[in-house]
Parts: structure tokens; C-alpha cells; sequence
């Protein structure tokens, strides 16, 4: 399924055209997957719309990707062909601690092709083995939401006991709270969210609390990340803060239609006392590696709503505009 051109994604949008193209062939150090599923994330929204539009096009997208090693390039060593493994958002970097942070960072579908298809190929050291425990679909969204959420929830500085908000309740909050649960078993999760079955979903994983966007937490909390497209839950959230608290900002890009929420920012009530505001900048090989073996110690299950990849744009559409029970994920036949 093919990005030809950047376009607005409306109800009836279909922005990806299926085709039939070459498998690709693995270079030095590189393996080919046959893709047996691939998570459906909303940097494909901000893909399609512009808002991170790939350097070249077309493009398959796609950074969720489950598989089985099909073929090895010359030095691949690392995996036997029928392994299965999987790929995150980094296709590859430079390699060290801040590679999330480099100029070499490529991104698997958009700077390179993706897993919205029957093949991909993507260097070996940026491949992770999938513990058994997981089907091909549910460990889809591990490979973005669940990685990056990690990642924000250590930019958290959280200790056992504190408070953690959660704005939106999708792909990544899902995934999130789990994790708090294992981690930090004495810690408190509240949920703001603007659908109420969002909320519901919320209650039914065990968090303490949730709410509408706008609504205020019973307690100030110590750490909040924010996971949505918008503005508005990144005003309401530092007003959420306890002080000394700290926002960790969950996405790739935001959106533009509410950004004229930023104008009721006020000093006192949003930023004083030493409140701190940071964001999440892509995710590393590291983080990963170390998630993926935690998310099976701790008994994480993503929930995920599957569709055929002929579907991506159904899944698209559903994605931006419906409201989101977990995670989306596409079956590659």
C-alpha cells in the first residue's frame, strides 16, 4: 500500500494505492522480511498530511513490522531465515547512545519503504526478536507505541508511589499503564481522554482515575505524558502538574487545528514553580531491546483492532476520525 502524494485525509479519503512492485533485495548486513503484520500509528497521519512528509516519494509506510527473516544479505549473521523479528520506527542511525537525536536517524516508512507491505529489508542491527509469548498482531504495536512509551515513561524520573497522568488513551497510554503497573506497583495512573469508551478502556486496565481533557485530576500529579495530536491537552496537563512536576510530550508533531490554545498559557497557573516540560524524540535501538523482553515480563497485552492491508485506508480513516480502543494493525496475507 503506496503513498503517491501528500494530501488532507478525510472520511471518505483514500491516500494509499496498492501496487505491485518488486521485492526488494537485502544489501550488506541487511536481512528481508516477509511481513506478517504491521501497527497502524498516527506519524502515518502526519506522514500522509504533511505535517512529516517523507523526502521522496512514493513511499509504503509503515513502522510497526512483524515477520519472519525470508533472506540475508552478505555479513547478516545475526538471524537465521525464519526468525521472527521486528521493526520499529528507527530503520537505522549512527549507532550510539543519542541516535534518536542524529542527522543519520532514518525513519522505516517514511524515509525508507515500510511494512504496508508483503516485504521489507532493514539493516540487521535494527531488528529485535519477538518473545514468543506474543501473536504476530498483538506485538505490532510494541514495536512503536509501546517502545516510545517507554521511553517517555523514563523521561518521567517516576518513583514508585508518585502520581502519572496519561492524556489521550490509545496505541501508546494502553500500553503505558501496563507497564506502570509493573513498575511502579504503588503509583497512581490518571487518564484524561475525550471519548468516554476511551475512559471506559482506561477503568478496565486498572487506572485510578480518568477524565475528560479539560478536566482537573483529583490531586496535582507528579509526571504527565501526553500521547494526543493536540494543544489543548498539553495546556490542561501542565495545569494538572504538581510543583516540580514534569510533561513529557509523546509525539512526532502536532497538529495546527487547536494550537490557539496555547494563548490561555498563563505563567502562574501552568509554569511556575519549576514545572518542566520535555518532549520524546523518536526512539533507539537500545530501547527497544531493553522493552521488549519487559513488556513480556510484565504481562503486557496490547488490545488490537485488526484489519487486511487492502484496508490501510480504512484503518487510516478509522484512525483520525473514530474513536481508538488500543492499538490498529494490519494482516499482511
Amino acid at each position: 500500500m503506496q503513498l503517491a502524494q501528500i494530501q488532507t485525509i478525510n472520511k471518505d479519503s483514500s491516500p494509499l494505492v496498492c501496487v505491485d512492485v518488486e521485492a526488494p533485495e537485502p544489501g550488506d548486513g541487511e536481512i528481508r522480511i516477509r511481513v506478517a503484520a504491521c501497527g497502524v500509528c498516527h506519524t502515518e497521519l502526519d506522514e500522509i498530511e504533511g505535517r512529516t512528509a517523507p523526502p521522496n516519494l512514493p513511499i509504503i509506510p509503515g513502522h510497526e513490522v512483524v515477520g519472519r527473516v525470508d533472506k540475508r544479505g552478505s555479513g547478516a549473521i545475526r538471524y537465521r531465515e525464519g526468525d521472527r523479528v521486528g521493526v520499529g520506527w528507527i530503520h537505522h542511525s549512527c549507532g550510539g547512545a543519542e541516535e534518536n537525536l542524529s542527522d543519520d536517524f532514518v525513519a522505516t516508512g517514511r524515509d525508507v519503504n515500510g511494512g504496508y507491505a508483503e516485504y521489507m529489508t532493514v539493516p540487521e542491527a535494527y531488528a529485535y526478536p519477538i518473545p514468543d509469548v506474543y501473536e504476530d498482531e498483538t506485538a505490532a504495536p510494541l514495536l512503536c507505541a509501546g517502545g516510545v512509551g517507554f521511553r517517555a515513561l523514563r523521561l518521567c524520573q517516576l518513583q514508585n508511589g508518585h502520581r502519572l497522568g496519561l492524556t489521550g488513551f490509545g496505541g501508546s497510554a494502553h500500553i503505558v499503564a501496563q507497564l506502570v503497573r509493573y513498575l511502579y506497583p504503588d503509583t497512581k495512573v490518571y487518564v484524561f481522554a475525550r471519548s468516554e469508551s476511551s475512559r471506559e478502556h482506561a477503568r478496565e486496565l486498572g487506572v485510578h482515575w480518568a477524565g475528560n481533557t479539560r478536566d482537573k485530576a483529583p490531586e496535582l500529579l507528579n509526571a504527565i505524558i501526553d500521547t494526543t495530536p493536540a494543544w489543548t491537552p498539553i495546556v490542561e496537563a501542565l495545569a494538572n502538574l504538581a510543583p516540580g512536576g514534569r510533561l513529557v510530550v509523546n509525539a512526532i508533531r502536532k497538529e495546527d487545528s487547536d494550537k490557539d490554545a496555547l494563548i490561555n498559557v498563563d505563567y502562574d497557573q501552568h509554569l511556575w514553580r519549576e514545572k518542566t516540560l520535555q518532549t520524546v524524540a523518536n526512539v533507539t535501538s537500545a530501547d527497544l531491546r531493553e522493552f521488549l523482553p519487559l513488556a513480556e515480563n510484565a504481562g503486557i497485552r496490547p488490545d488490537v483492532e485488526c484489519y487486511d492491508l487492502e484496508d490501510a485506508n480504512r484503518a487510516l480513516v478509522d484512525l483520525k476520525f473514530g474513536p481508538v480502543r488500543g492499538a490498529k494493525v494490519l494482516r499482511i496475507a
